[in-house]
């Protein structure tokens, strides 16, 4: 009968017809036996124990294996209909109330087995899962420290791609990480997990990331994703996250990739400073800005050209929102809460202070290039 039954599995329920041929002869025969033994043993009020702790096995074998939970799912359903069949084959009327009690029997015998089966699968995927993780993750600091990978590559499955866009994430908080009524952590790790989850779909496997709750560090193939492709990455992360994720990307050679890494948050942090809106900022377009960065008598004498502010906590502030919000007068305004009209005398006024009107391009980029380099000049001053 159980050969009888696997062969109806090859048949009727597709995923099994893709096994090896010594899975179907071996295995798969084998825990068709147990089961049908199971369900004797449960029609005859014998211990089952063992049996069970059998299928347990089986299930935590194939899970490593990858064998479809859905497929043994099919397989088991399958297997009782075909008992059903033999059994309500030969009844008659009279039966009826022995046939009742023994469907209660079949299904009791199907939740049984079915439970067995998913507990022992889902907690070996779960190691499977936790230790495929460990490993990415080793080799994912490993690259960031520019170590050797190649042992630890082969361990995960995982090739090592020639060249990485290597990108810094900020995340910030979520709305309910602040609710008093919620748990702040298990929202942040919520996120977080949305976050994973979206990038393994977009970048499958390819993608190696070491991420918290607050950011982190994403090493993304350079043919996985082009440039727009990129954008649109961490556009879709943010919708999974349900905030605005700020990203700083930098490429480079798989050797390059501690430099590159230490480069891409140097530049993440100065976005941040600049609070400019969410999204992907890269190194070419922001190169003259990151040189401001280095220490230096030109980053010093920039740095000073906004002092005349200091007195005017207002002025900086427009100052600051208005190249944050791209010039737009109108948006600049609705952040700051005052009409279109008060941002143009604002900006006029710290045109007076500084010697530099903010509505010209010559102007503008000292003012820009100042609120850089004071944000460095001192670690206490802020924007």
């Amino acid at each position: 009968m159980s050969r009888q039954m696997v062969g109806h599995f090859v048949a009727n329920v597709a995923p099994c017809g893709t096994l090896p041929g010594d899975a179907i002869s071996g295995d798969v025969t084998t825990i068709t036996r147990i089961c049908l033994e199971f369900a004797v043993g449960m029609l005859d009020g014998r211990d089952i124990s063992t049996k069970l702790q059998r299928l347990q096995d089986a299930a935590s074998a194939w899970a490593r294996e990858g064998v479809p939970i859905d497929t043994i799912h099919h397989s088991i359903a399958e297997g009782f209909k075909m008992g059903l069949d033999l059994v309500v084959s030969a009844a008659s009327g009279k039966d009826f109330d022995d046939l009742l009690s023994g469907v209660r029997m079949v299904m009791e015998m199907l939740d049984t087995i079915t439970a067995q089966i998913s507990l022992a699968y889902v907690r070996e995927l779960r190691g499977v899962i936790s230790e495929h993780h460990t490993a990415v993750h080793t080799l994912t600091s490993a690259l960031l420290g520019g170590h050797s990978t190649s042992t630890m590559a082969r361990e995960c499955g995982i090739t090592v791609a020639e060249q990485y866009a290597v990108l810094a994430l900020s995340i910030p908080p979520h709305r309910e990480e602040a609710n008093p009524a919620l748990d702040a952590k298990v929202v942040a790790r919520r996120k977080l997990r949305r976050v994973q989850a979206e990038l393994a779909k977009r970048c499958t496997e390819t993608a190696l990331s070491l991420l918290s709750v607050d950011g982190g560090t994403v090493l993304i193939p350079i043919d996985t994703l082009d440039r727009a492709g990129l954008t649109t990455l961490v556009e879709q992360l943010s919708q999974a996250a349900q905030v605005g994720i700020t990203a700083a990307v930098v490429e480079a050679p798989t050797t390059g990739i501690p430099d590159a890494a230490d480069q891409a948050h140097e530049l993440l942090d100065m976005v941040g400073r600049l609070e400019v809106t969410a999204g992907l900022y890269r190194f070419d377009e922001l190169a003259l800005e990151y040189q401001l960065t280095r220490p230096g008598p030109g980053r010093e004498f920039l740095g000073s050209l906004l002092d005349p502010l200091d007195q005017y906590p207002e002025l900086l502030e427009t100052l600051q929102r208005h190249i944050a919000n791209n010039l737009n007068r109108q948006r600049t305004a609705r952040v700051l809460h005052v009409h279109t009209n008060t941002v143009d005398y604002r900006l006029k006024r710290i045109g007076q202070l500084t010697g530099f009107d903010p509505t010209q391009p010559s102007g503008l980029w000292y003012l820009r290039s100042a609120l850089v380099a004071r944000t460095y000049r001192n670690p206490t001053t802020s924007v």
